[in-house]
């Protein structure tokens, strides 16, 4: 396979970081996963690495070196990841399960699947034109689903950091979220980003950036612009990007390769 990847994790004006993000691939599949801890939860840093975790074993047990049916595969895992922090929670005898939400993606054989809880996003860039592919799990994107905000004010209402699904919330209303998957072009951009880097910015700024710069240079200025405009009550600001493509670099390994931050 022939792509770019970076992932990035800063912790913003919080006390922790409890964000959680990694990247794994053989030589057949990229697999992409980000988990955003929820501070208002005991514990959030915890079930955002207990999902990660979860995805990486499941990725190295299953990756041979393709992964049968990716959309499954990522929705499956991320009710595992679910059931695995509320039962820590059980064994560790803690008062309330603790929460995160999640975004997940594989590349395989030029296609992109994904699947996500929560409101920590999925970007596609194609052709210096972005667009959203996931659907945020928020009060405040079921009032504009409803025709009771804009879209503008969603950024500033004080309910803005609300989510309606989370792994490790509730179980009977815990769901997941698969998007249809999108055969990629030469030079498309996967974006998975929690929302302190998405918050802060236009679709345009992300764009802008990540349609001409390496990766590293362009998601370090875009969490730079992030962390700047909210500066003191900055959130912990998370992403993993890659670049599909011929004239990228091949990743042709025997064995899985995995980076994790968090």
């Amino acid at each position: 396979m022939n792509f770019s990847i970076y992932q990035s994790s800063h912790q913003g004006g919080r006390k922790y970081n409890q964000d959680c993000v990694a990247y794994a691939y053989t030589s057949k599949a990229l697999l992409m996963v980000l988990a955003d801890g929820m501070g208002g939860h005991s514990h959030g840093e915890l079930a955002a690495q207990i999902t990660i975790k979860t995805y990486l074993q499941a990725f190295s047990d299953e990756a041979t070196p393709n992964i049968n049916n990716p959309e499954e595969f990522l929705s499956r895992v991320m009710y595992k990841a679910h059931a695995n922090i509320i039962q820590f929670a059980q064994d560790q005898k803690l008062l309330g399960s603790p929460g995160t939400t999640c975004v997940a993606a594989i590349i395989q054989d030029g296609i992109a699947s994904w699947a996500h809880a929560g409101d920590s996003r999925v970007y596609l860039l194609r052709d210096k034109n972005v667009e959203k592919v996931t659907h945020d799990h928020s009060v405040v994107q079921q009032w504009a689903d409803m025709g009771f905000i804009t879209e503008e004010q969603k950024k500033t209402h004080p309910d803005r950091h609300r989510i309606t699904n989370c792994l490790g919330g509730e179980g009977d209303l815990f769901f997941v979220e698969s998007g249809p998957q999108k055969e990629l072009q030469q030079g498309d951009v996967l974006l998975l980003c929690s929302d302190g880097l998405w918050g802060p910015l236009t679709p345009d700024e992300i764009c802008a950036e990540l349609a001409v710069k390496p990766l590293p240079e362009a998601m370090e200025n875009l969490m730079g612009v992030s962390l700047y405009r909210e500066g003191l009550h900055a959130d912990n600001t998370t992403a993993v990007v890659a670049r599909w493509g011929m004239s990228e670099k091949a990743h042709e390994v025997d064995d899985m390769v995995c980076e994790v931050i968090g």
